[in-house]
């Protein structure tokens, strides 16, 4: 009986250790392929996610990361609204934030949508609506670029939904 538990003690840990290295070995592997990925963003980005703890292929993190990119394109929708309320804002800078908010609400469906595709196997669409999603960022911080001495006050939420957005791109193309 006591090396039947130690067999099943082992044999739990080894499906552990395998599942929580498919994060990593996804990650590094995206990141290798794309520069545009950090492996170190990708794995804490999916680790904070419980749901990625019964991930056992890269194919099973893809709608995790897509879960990932879309709240954050909501909370980012979020923030653009309340920058909005903000009353003494100059036209400029408010037409930049409108832009950000229809790019945002835009990226949001369209990782909806790929995610969709994705599960029905459709990966040119995945792909696709996924890289739609991708632009809406960079897109949107290049709006602020465009008066010089206007600052993003969204670089950062910018930043993070791109990464966020091209490691189920990645994923993707890595399992299809």
């Amino acid at each position: 009986m006591k090396n039947f538990c130690t067999f099943l003690t082992f044999l739990f840990l080894l499906i552990v250790s395998v599942r929580s290295d498919i994060i990593q070995d996804s990650c590094d592997e995206a990141a290798k392929g794309d520069a545009n990925i950090k492996s170190d963003f990708c794995v804490a980005s999916l680790r904070a996610n419980p749901k990625s703890q019964t991930a056992t292929t890269t194919e099973d993190l893809v709608p995790i990361a897509i879960e990932d990119a879309i709240a954050t394109a909501t909370a980012t929708g979020s923030t653009v609204s309340k920058l909005l309320q903000n009353t003494s804002l100059d036209n400029f800078t408010r037409s930049c934030l409108e832009a950000c908010s229809e790019l945002y609400s835009d990226a949001g469906s369209n990782l909806q949508s790929g995610g969709e595709a994705f599960k029905s196997k459709d990966f040119g669409t995945a792909n696709s609506d996924i890289s739609a999603a991708v632009d809406a960022p960079g897109t949107c911080e290049d709006g602020f670029k465009e008066k010089q001495g206007v600052v993003s006050p969204l670089t950062k939420e910018n930043a993070d939904m791109f990464q966020l957005a091209v490691i189920p791109l990645a994923f993707i193309n890595m399992v299809k």
